[in-house]
């Protein structure tokens, strides 16, 4: 279970760290297309060749329908929409409140899963969205006496990809599950990849921006954003359990915000603090329940 739990924070870490690095490629003049066309064909390189080790030296796994690998490329789309609009974001609002944006996933997976089960959430996930809320407007600087002045269309990027990312997630939990986690990262990847070239076609390719330092990015994007997290996920979550994992990951939003402050150097406020650690608490407190619920069947089963 250790290994679960470091493989799961190591994971949500890493998705932390991202935004940071696309604002440092960003200074250095590469556009939104570069950033994300070369992350996602880094990243595809790099699966698919540890698809094809796996498959030459571990043996050929278990068969996969083609509709079953169709439905993963197809909703690798969601997440290639996340990467559009949360690398959008990022270039037009301070990344410390980019990866706030992205973080109203939490209670928009809750109004869509509402809306499909049709049935209102339980009273504990509605307080957990009301502190989430909180929390951002404090993140946000909306309590410090005037409004900051954020690119509008970068909010709405931001929200976007919040949308899609939670739709990402319903479809996750319910694709490619009997795959080996190599083979369906990097299927979803593939996905992603055909939407973000078809938006953005890979000039970068051809131009001379991966030898004008886009390699670079490319590689430690596709490396923090489409290989570890991803890969740790999927092998730290069977043993940490679904609701430790999901407390795990919100350590994505501390990191990201500390990045930004270190490294980028944008001025982090105190109340954005209080902010960051009420949405933090708000997502632990929401998967306390279940994690003591599945403490108990393990307990009752041994």
């Amino acid at each position: 279970m250790i290994r679960g739990i470091v493989l799961v924070f190591l994971g949500a870490c890493s998705f932390g760290i991202l935004s940071t690095f696309v604002k440092l490629a960003y200074e250095e003049g590469f556009t939104v297309g570069d950033v994300t066309g070369a992350q996602v064909f880094f990243g595809l390189v790099v699966l698919w060749a540890v698809v094809l080790l796996r498959q030459l030296f571990g043996g050929p796994g278990k068969r996969t329908t083609l509709r079953g690998k169709l439905k993963l490329v197809a909703m690798g789309t969601s997440s290639g929409l996340v990467s559009i609009f949360y690398y959008k974001c990022v270039q037009a609002v301070p990344a410390s409140i980019a990866i706030l944006l992205l973080m109203q996933f939490t209670w928009m997976s809750l109004a869509l899963e509402a809306i499909a089960s049709r049935r209102f959430p339980p009273l504990l996930q509605v307080g957990t969205v009301a502190l989430v809320l909180l929390g951002t407007a404090m993140a946000g600087r909306l309590f410090s006496g005037s409004i900051p002045d954020f690119d509008l269309m970068g909010i709405i990027y931001g929200l976007l990809a919040g949308f899609f990312y939670s739709i990402f997630l319903m479809v996750n939990g319910k694709a490619g599950n009997d795959m080996h986690p190599t083979t369906k990262s990097a299927l979803i990847l593939t996905g992603a990849c055909l939407l973000i070239f078809t938006v953005f076609p890979p000039e970068f390719l051809v131009n001379g921006a991966l030898a004008d330092g886009l390699f670079k990015w490319g590689l430690v994007l596709s490396l923090f954003g489409t290989i570890i997290p991803p890969l740790f996920y999927a092998y730290g979550t069977p043993k940490a359990g679904l609701g430790l994992s999901a407390i795990l990951s919100a350590a994505e939003l501390p990191v990201a915000v500390l990045m930004s402050s270190v490294v980028l150097h944008e001025e982090v406020w105190a109340v954005q603090w209080l902010g960051v650690a009420l949405i933090v608490g708000a997502i632990a407190l929401s998967n306390i329940n279940s994690l003591r619920q599945s403490r108990r069947k393990k307990a009752m089963s041994a």
